[in-house]
């Protein structure tokens, strides 16, 4: 199941909540106000990670200028 990320039109607060997909409505109450005003965002999803395996490994990555620092082992 996805996490979906919700904003509370009346007081801002985002809330993240684990949901089967295609779900419109949360189903729950914002934690901080308790109003019925949370709407779905636009998410932005997680790039996959390089492996240091993968065709030219991280340092041929990094000498193109294409290292992310997914793996934490080139910076």
């Amino acid at each position: 199941m996805p996490i979906y990320e919700y904003s509370c039109k009346t007081c801002g607060r985002t809330v993240e909540l684990l949901q089967k997909m295609g779900t419109d409505k949360p189903g729950v109450l914002c934690p901080d106000c308790g109003e019925d005003a949370l709407t779905k965002m636009l998410s932005v999803t997680a790039p996959a990670q390089m492996s240091k395996t993968a065709t030219g490994g991280c340092d041929a990555a990094i000498s193109r200028g294409q290292c992310g620092g997914c793996c934490s082992g080139c910076h």
